[in-house]
């Protein structure tokens, strides 16, 4: 069966060189051929261009702030929230989770490219040429790679008993291609994504930058035409490409792939086992010298005013390894989290459930009987992490009104739990806000803010789950430190010092596991991980349907009282560990399955 659709990137691309004047009628000559990027290399940039700016519609990512409304950790104010409301009604026709068209479209983009790249006229001489090449069919591997991982992770699912994985797209369509693409394996697509990791590490280097005479790379030096191999080398690869992907990016999600696929619920399908991945992850980290280049202050990296506003622009914070750009404004994030009383929307409630998993100061659990939690104080000498992402009630989060946040039932305030415009848990994010932005209209502050896309923690925390597993908790392989050590050095830089609790848990592996899965929750807290961890890890459906919970505050003759209440249901089938195949897609496709239960 053949299905005809336009060739989107084609079109995009030409929309680029449309005048104003030309939108209601086009010109002959803006029906314009593919083969003309190889004689403008504008052009071919054009497409490379394309498929970095659709990361933005591409998660998982630190902009996925709203998936955790889905789970356990948060439910918002707005009732019409799309994640919100598939808590209760997921579907295969309606998932606000699916990255399918973006995802296929950034690929059609790539493989356009990469199929011509070789023909472009990048620039003369042709060493310069060989150079632009090189780097641009390198990104173009790594993208392709970078974006098969996504869908993997978002739509693969099981089919009549086998695990399966996405449709591989390696080569353009046009308008006679059969696009009835059967879904690969799991494994085919895990072992596909590698591959074009390998092959994008042949064309990048370890790092971009400007290098000196004698860091020009041995395989440019047989080019004798030129006697400036450094000058050009620094225009293709050097200081003005960074942030682009290079090859240690590209190593770091080689070894998210690995544990990805090492996870439980898809290792017996991949072929990568947890020792593997534990591997991965430890040779990268190598790189930062492992826990020894820990960021001390990472578990602040968005909310570090200084740190943001003396950040460069081509320069990553110690804690991440990939960003997005800067950008000076009135952030969305403010003005969605913030409650009312600080002209915020208040969008994001975090439930009772995901404050209880802050430990206190000590490093014990609330419910451990050593903890010293008191339930009539339950905000005192909690996990620092807990002040850092949290606005709770009797705190100041900004500097712009010295008065607290007052939640409880009896407040003058719209931030109160069960009003319109206030919280429905008690709680609000405080997590990528700054505390010096003011929302007044009067006043209108404007600051830095910054996006990542892949944080060291996350990739340290990557490492202790599959060192736990593959090692135990105080084994290391041949790494050279274990599960253990960074769950004790991520605690330590939490405040947490005298870690009495992790000590007694250090040669149990099932706690310890408990405890890097709690400590990986609060450190990723909102940043697009809950959900998907959730169903990586098989936890019971119990988990996957704990009611959302909240903290009901009253106070009455200058007494307050604390009650833990229900706020939200779940209701998740077992189907629902993994994602569904858009259902128009599969209405449309004959070859393409959708996954068991959907």
């Amino acid at each position: 069966m053949k299905n005809k659709r336009f060739n989107i990137a084609i079109l995009l691309v030409a929309g680029v060189f449309v005048s104003c004047d030309d939108v209601w009628e086009p010109a002959i000559e803006n029906n314009r051929d593919i083969d003309v990027i190889t004689k403008e290399p504008e052009s071919a940039q054009a497409i490379i261009g394309n498929a970095y700016i659709m990361l933005w519609g591409s998660y998982p990512n630190t902009n996925d702030v709203y998936s955790d409304l889905a789970t356990d950790d948060a439910v918002s104010n707005d009732y019409s929230n799309k994640y919100q409301n598939m808590a209760t009604g997921w579907s295969s026709l309606n998932n606000p989770l699916s990255i399918w068209d973006n995802n296929y479209h950034a690929l059609q983009y790539i493989n356009l490219l990469l199929e011509k790249c070789d023909e472009v006229a990048w620039s003369d001489p042709e060493v310069l040429r060989v150079m632009y090449n090189d780097h641009f069919k390198g990104e173009a591997y790594a993208l392709r790679a970078l974006y098969h991982f996504y869908l993997l992770q978002y739509h693969a699912g099981m089919v009549d008993g086998e695990m399966m994985g996405i449709p591989l797209h390696l080569r353009s369509e046009d308008g006679a291609s059969d696009f009835n693409y059967p879904r690969n394996t799991f494994k085919e697509c895990i072992d596909q994504i590698m591959s074009d990791i390998n092959e994008a590490m042949k064309y990048l280097p370890d790092e971009l930058g400007d290098v000196s005479k004698d860091g020009v790379p041995d395989k440019y030096l047989t080019y004798g035409e030129s006697k400036d191999l450094q000058g050009y080398y620094n225009r293709a690869f050097g200081e003005k490409q960074k942030g682009k992907i290079d090859g240690h990016i590209i190593k770091a999600i080689q070894a998210q792939v690995a544990f990805y696929a090492a996870s439980p619920a898809f290792k017996d399908y991949s072929g990568i086992s947890e020792k593997e991945a534990a591997d991965y992850l430890s040779n990268y980290l190598a790189r930062i010298n492992g826990i020894a280049g820990m960021d001390p202050d990472g578990y602040k990296w968005s909310t570090d005013k200084n740190m943001i506003d003396n950040l460069q622009s081509n320069e990553n914070p110690k804690e991440v390894l990939w960003r997005a750009g800067t950008e000076t404004s009135t952030s969305t994030a403010e003005e969605n989290y913030f409650p009312a009383s600080l002209y915020g929307k208040g969008k994001i409630n975090p439930t009772q459930n995901l404050v209880d998993a802050f430990p206190m100061a000590n490093g014990y659990p609330i419910d451990n009987p050593a903890s010293g939690y008191d339930s009539q104080a339950p905000y005192v000498g909690r996990d620092k992490r807990f002040y850092e992402y949290i606005i709770y009630n009797g705190c100041v989060p900004t500097l712009a009104s010295s008065e607290k946040i007052d939640v409880s039932v009896n407040s003058k305030t719209d931030d109160r739990i069960g009003t319109e415009k206030g919280t429905r848990t008690g709680y609000y994010l405080r997590k990528f806000t700054r505390d010096d932005i003011n929302l007044d209209p009067t006043v209108g502050s404007k600051h830095k803010h910054y996006t990542t896309r892949i944080r060291y923690t996350e990739l340290f925390l990557d490492y202790a789950e599959m060192a736990n597993e593959a090692f135990g908790p105080t084994g290391n392989g041949a790494n050279g430190y274990s599960a253990y050590d960074v769950i004790k050095a991520l605690r330590q830089r939490a405040g947490i010092i005298s870690d009495n609790y992790l000590e007694s848990i250090k040669d149990n592996k099932d706690e310890m596991r408990k405890l890097i899965r709690n400590e990986r929750r609060i450190e990723l807290c909102f940043e697009g991980k809950r959900f998907w961890d959730l169903r990586r890890w098989k936890v019971d459906l119990d988990k996957l349907n704990e009611p959302a919970k909240g903290m009901r505050i009253t106070v009455d003759m200058g007494k307050t009282t604390y009650e833990v209440i229900d706020v939200a249901e779940r209701n998740f089938k077992e189907y629902m560990y993994y994602a569904p195949i858009p259902y128009y897609e599969v209405l449309k496709f004959s070859a393409l399955q959708q996954n068991t239960g959907w």
